[in-house]
């Protein structure tokens, strides 16, 4: 039996079917939430002075690293007779013809100064001094001593024979206790100075976190670079003292020379840490750090935290 008309289950057409599934998938529009707000150009601006400063932050860090490399190389030159290590020193003092040309029997007596026990060469390090003779190269390096200094006096009178002398230009003997006092310094000064440089390699990202570690690592900084642009001075017055001290004396023929390397390895060191310095003490104003933003500050004119 059939059942009614109004009973009966109308099927679909193609036309009904489609229209239907495309009214459910689609969607009205919903007014932004809270968590879908549009970045504003202020925002934007925040997102970009933080990268700049964490750009900063990595660039003292990696400043901190290249002068912790110089320093390494600062300490370790002419420790031991090595080819690399026995060309970084602090000056040379060459006494291959001590005696001048324009003696008679300059080249018999210079060799009868070898046979007592002068050599050709002493080089200065930071630890100990190296001698030897031209042609052969360094023969001796004395063992590294905390607060080194170099006596010429004391070096050469104990290699002479007994009984032996020699007469040393007066501008040596009268610079030596000025010598070991600035020797001494700058040794503390690029101990501490190594280590401390050390820590800020580790220590520099923190400054992208909150203007509160630019203080701090400022004020690190600022001791780094005077501890080791104070090394690099004295060390700098020294060569050329000794130098200028060793050539003054015209009887004998004593040459001095300033180690290239060194001198190039002390201020390569003590720029980097300048840098680094002015990085630091540049944050500390300028620049959004991450806990402006959390905090609702922005830009670089946002109050200090």
């Amino acid at each position: 039996m059939g059942l009614p008309s109004i009973l009966r289950v109308r099927r679909r057409t193609p036309a009904e079917s489609a229209a239907e599934k495309t009214g459910r998938t689609s969607t009205t529009p919903s007014s932004p939430t809270k968590n879908d707000q549009v970045i504003s150009p202020r925002d934007s601006d925040a997102t970009k002075g933080t990268r700049i400063r964490k750009g900063f932050a990595i660039s003292a860090s990696v400043s901190y690293f290249l002068a912790f490399i110089f320093l390494i190389l600062i300490i370790i030159g002419n420790t031991y007779p090595r080819p690399v290590l026995s060309d970084i020193y602090f000056f040379k003092l060459d006494l291959a013809d001590i005696i001048p040309t324009s003696v008679p029997n300059a080249s018999l007596i210079n060799s009868i100064a070898q046979s007592i026990g002068l050599h050709d060469f002493y080089q200065v390090g930071l630890w100990n001094f190296c001698e030897g003779y031209e042609g052969v190269g360094i023969t001796y390096c004395s063992t590294p001593q905390n607060l080194y200094w170099f006596n010429p006096v004391e070096i050469l009178m104990s290699e002479l024979l007994a009984g032996a002398t020699i007469a040393l230009p007066t501008e040596i003997i009268t610079i030596l206790d000025v010598l070991r006092i600035t020797s001494n310094l700058m040794f503390g000064f690029y101990l501490t100075g190594v280590v401390l440089v050390f820590l800020l390699i580790l220590l520099s990202p923190l400054a992208v976190r909150s203007r509160r570690w630019s203080m701090p690592l400022a004020i690190a900084a600022f001791i780094a670079n005077v501890l080791v642009g104070a090394a690099a001075i004295i060390g700098s017055v020294i060569s050329f003292a000794f130098k200028f001290a060793a050539t003054a004396q015209s009887d004998l023929n004593i040459h001095a020379d300033v180690g290239v390397r060194m001198f190039v390895f002390m201020w390569l060191a003590a720029g980097f840490v300048l840098y680094s310095f002015l990085v630091h003490a540049g944050m500390g104003c300028c620049c959004a750090s991450r806990r402006d933003m959390r905090g609702g500050k922005r830009g670089e004119n946002s109050e200090t935290n």
